[in-house]
């Protein structure tokens, strides 16, 4: 079955590139706007001869790297916490449901402001807007642990972080590894927006660079990279997530089907 999913992908894909030959050569779109695969294959090989392309590629892993650490680090602890003081959550529960749908990109000109196009202008962002993955999970995992198994640890004298360890994690991880496959996306999306928007340095600023310099074929390319990042970011996410759950049932059953 997935050697069968695996050629359809393929075949898919192959369809997908021969169209973006065929479309601009055929002249149903302009060449200047939408070159063929083959062009944008060339500018791909030229940037990746480049090294100004591995250094943007390097800056833009680093934003998203060190801003998703922060953020699944952040989001962890603050759900944990609000989640085992007692009062804690209600008392907060207003003040999060006014920050988190707050779009990240409002947050670009403060970012400016504080800190120029430097990388902590890309961390803000990136850490605000997968911050609120993590923690809504950890709240969602907190509240799916089962009151029975809560109550048999604190008559067994379980102090608090015992709980924590032994009942809230194993019910919450399941959650928290959603959270951070979700924030490892967000992440990427903001470190090129801000590299975009603000020009810090790295993948965006490259594609913004591209784009006014009328180097079409190179803008896409960049696009390209970046929309591979992308796929391997994901796909290096869930593969995290199997092996971390690989005693839950529900990677036991999507090994089943």
């Amino acid at each position: 079955m997935r050697g069968a999913d695996a050629a359809l992908g393929a075949a898919g894909l192959a369809v997908f590139l021969a169209l973006g030959e065929a479309v601009p050569r055929l002249g149903l779109v302009k060449e200047e706007y939408f070159p063929p695969t083959s062009r944008i294959a060339d500018a791909l090989a030229t940037e990746i001869a480049d090294g100004a392309f591995w250094a943007a590629l390097g800056d833009t892993l680093t934003g998203w790297a060190l801003g998703l650490a922060i953020a699944v680090g952040a989001g962890i602890v603050a759900g944990v916490v609000l989640s085992v003081v007692p009062y804690l959550r209600e008392a907060t529960a207003s003040t999060i449901e006014f920050l988190r749908p707050i779009p990240s990109v409002a947050l670009i000109p403060l970012a400016v402001l504080l800190y120029g196009t430097e990388l902590r202008s890309v961390l803000l962002l990136v850490v605000y807007a997968s911050f609120w993955q993590v923690l809504i999970q950890v709240l969602y995992g907190v509240q799916d642990v089962d009151p029975v198994a809560e109550e048999t640890a604190r008559s067994y004298g379980l102090g608090t972080w015992a709980r924590v360890r032994h009942v809230l994690w194993p019910t919450a991880l399941p959650y928290v590894m959603t959270g951070v496959r979700l924030a490892a996306a967000v992440a990427l999306i903001l470190a090129v927006t801000a590299e975009l928007v603000i020009g810090a340095p790295g993948l965006g600023a490259r594609i913004a660079v591209a784009q006014t310099s009328q180097a079409v074929p190179e803008m896409y390319a960049l696009i390209v990279v970046a929309g591979l990042l992308g796929l391997l970011i994901n796909v290096g996410a869930r593969t995290v997530e199997r092996r971390a759950l690989a005693w839950h049932q529900s990677v036991h059953g999507e090994v089943a089907v």
